[in-house]
């Protein structure tokens, strides 16, 4: 019963640290720039303001980074041969975030104006350096916050 306990109890927290999106879906947090092949993303400094801003707890905005690293990722193994193609994935991505601001209430923040024009400008730099002239809006079309 000793052993037992400590099992459970282990099993408990590891349960409860998965990152789970509110549908239940992995959100991954450990994407890094370093597979990026892109040598201007590679150095990119993504979501600055956010990270200097207190509103938004650091957790969540390393979220939002690792969400925008995944969408550079995908755009270089899929490469997008038009906007068309590109909007998929960036509306894949904006989805992404639509999940996330649920967590961002929970944690006394939001995705209000000043992440929506760090993350829009984050968007519309990821279609210019892989090659597109991307309206911004249209790339996030279907944002929730």
């Amino acid at each position: 019963m000793k052993l037992l306990i400590p099992i459970l109890i282990t099993a408990f927290l590891v349960t409860c640290n998965t990152n789970l999106s509110a549908q239940g879906i992995p959100i991954k947090t450990e994407i890094t720039q370093k597979s990026i092949k892109n040598k201007q993303v590679k150095r990119h400094g993504f979501l600055v303001d956010m990270y200097q801003d207190d509103f938004f707890p650091d957790f969540l905005v390393d979220k939002c980074k690792a969400i925008l690293i995944e969408l550079c990722l995908q755009i270089e193994s899929q490469k997008p041969k038009n906007l068309k193609e590109l909007y998929v994935l960036t509306h894949a991505s904006t989805g992404k975030f639509n999940e996330l601001a649920e967590e961002f209430y929970r944690n006394g923040s939001e995705l209000e104006t000043a992440a929506r024009e760090s993350i829009g400008g984050e968007f519309g730099f990821i279609a210019e350096v892989y090659g597109f002239k991307a309206d911004t809006e249209e790339l996030m079309a279907n944002r929730e916050w």
